[in-house]
């Protein structure tokens, strides 16, 4: 909880730094200010936690395992915004204050124990996104992307809080433990306005992570929001999207799963890697095909709800910090790159490793990251995916998943050709060591998490 108070007050503070024109001051105060809610977030693990506010949060571990990996992926994102916001607007402190409430909201939809504060911790979240990604105002594809995400994020709330509704209806209570007690006490005698909410929670959900068939959002929101802004929806908002998903399902409805809501999930986990991985392959923008292998990403970590069991959790935070690590590596060297090209097409890239070797190295890393080739956190990531729905025996998924996976590489394998076996007329990219650096322990870390999996994967 300490850390949602600091993250909250911090988004004040950044603004009244702002106000007084101290514009040096706002990113080293935003980036000390997370640091220590990551530190006071960490400190509550195994702190024997339990529900607070009148059963309104739980700050137990799983909170806190995503909270801190929401919170870091946020620094290493920020870290890379310095000098980006202010080429779009003098303002810049209000950018940062969004980004901290979006980030506030994350961490209610992480520690949630009542209904009611997944609805209001979504809300806030997507109130910040849909100003984010309109920031550029003469942009028409920025202010396109604002408008898509807010009339679909507002279709997919509807799903969701009348599911909410039907839901509340049925057990009479909005805390997840009297939900789940309701669906334990009645093997046979549910009502059935409880399935329909949970069918209308899938879908509600399934819009904020992404997946198909109400993925269609995604691609042009993501291409058309500014880079920084779309590396903060594809990690942090993703991740808060998906722990919400897996508490809700894990607490509440895991006893209705075979009967009734995991072959619908099952469906749309299918559906949201073919349609990702097939449509990823066709692109021919860099940032459009992060879009689309977004949603295939979406596919992988839906394993975990759909073999839910007591490694899910686990796979789901391997996976999302693999993955988030990898995309922000993506993310800050797309943004290099069209700054001093103008473009985000693969052929933006062409030469890129003998002109920039670093960068080409960091950005190679990433792709192998995400393509889940062996000694990298990607591959530990699909790995524990994989192990966790061959435990509930769906062995046809995994073959599924494989083929998927292949399909994976040569999308990803692309921007890798394009570095190093394409020649092209090409000025050095110029980077600041402080970018560099950002880059450089991102790229560690993927490294580290895939030769030494165990820093992470003993955590549930």
């Amino acid at each position: 909880m300490n850390s949602l108070i600091v993250i909250s007050i911090l988004a004040i503070v950044v603004l009244y730094i702002g106000l007084f024109k101290a514009k040096n001051a706002l990113l080293p105060v935003t980036i000390i200010g997370l640091i220590a809610a990551l530190v006071l977030s960490i400190m509550e693990w195994n702190s024997g936690a339990s529900p607070i506010y009148s059963g309104m949060m739980l700050f137990d571990n799983f909170a806190v395992a995503f909270s801190s990996l929401t919170i870091v992926s946020t620094i290493l994102i920020l870290l890379l915004s310095k000098n980006y916001f202010e080429k779009i607007s003098e303002n810049v402190a209000e950018y940062y204050t969004i980004i901290l409430f979006a980030l506030a909201g994350i961490i209610v939809m992480v520690s949630y124990h009542n209904m009611a504060m997944l609805f209001v911790g979504l809300e806030i979240m997507s109130v910040s996104l849909y100003i984010l990604a309109g920031i550029k105002k003469r942009d028409f594809a920025s202010n396109e992307a604002a408008l898509k995400y807010f009339l679909m994020g507002a279709f997919s709330t509807g799903f969701l809080l009348f599911g909410i509704a039907l839901i509340y209806g049925a057990s009479h209570s909005f805390d997840l433990d009297v939900i789940k007690q309701y669906v334990i006490d009645r093997p046979t005698g549910i009502d059935p306005m409880f399935y329909v909410g949970i069918v209308l929670m899938i879908v509600g959900l399934s819009f904020k992570i992404g997946a198909a068939p109400f993925h269609f959002w995604t691609p042009d929101v993501y291409e058309g929001s500014p880079t920084l802004i779309t590396a903060f929806m594809s990690t942090v908002v993703k991740t808060a999207g998906f722990a919400a998903f897996l508490r809700l399902f894990s607490v509440c409805f895991a006893p209705l799963a075979e009967d009734f809501w995991m072959p619908t999930l099952l469906v749309i986990t299918i559906l949201t890697l073919f349609v990702g991985n097939i449509t990823a392959l066709y692109q021919t923008n860099f940032k459009r095909m992060l879009a689309y292998s977004s949603i295939s990403h979406a596919g992988y970590m839906l394993f975990a709800i759909v073999a839910l069991g007591a490694t899910s959790t686990n796979a789901v935070f391997i996976y999302a910090a693999a993955y988030s690590i990898a995309s922000i590596i993506a993310f800050g060297i797309l943004i290099l790159v069209k700054e001093q090209t103008g473009g985000e097409n693969f052929e933006n890239f062409n030469g890129l490793g003998k002109k920039n070797p670093f960068l080409a190295l960091m950005l190679t890393i990433s792709m192998l990251s995400l393509a889940g080739i062996p000694l990298t956190a990607g591959f530990i990531g699909k790995f524990f995916m994989f192990s966790t729905a061959l435990a509930q025996y769906h062995v046809w998924l995994i073959v599924f998943a494989i083929i998927n996976a292949i399909i994976g590489v040569f999308y990803y394998f692309k921007v890798i050709v394009a570095m190093y076996f394409k020649e092209a007329e090409r000025k050095e990219l110029t980077s600041t060591s402080y970018y560099k650096l950002v880059l450089s322990i991102s790229a560690i870390v993927t490294i580290i998490l895939g030769v030494y999996p165990s820093l992470i994967t003993d955590l549930f």
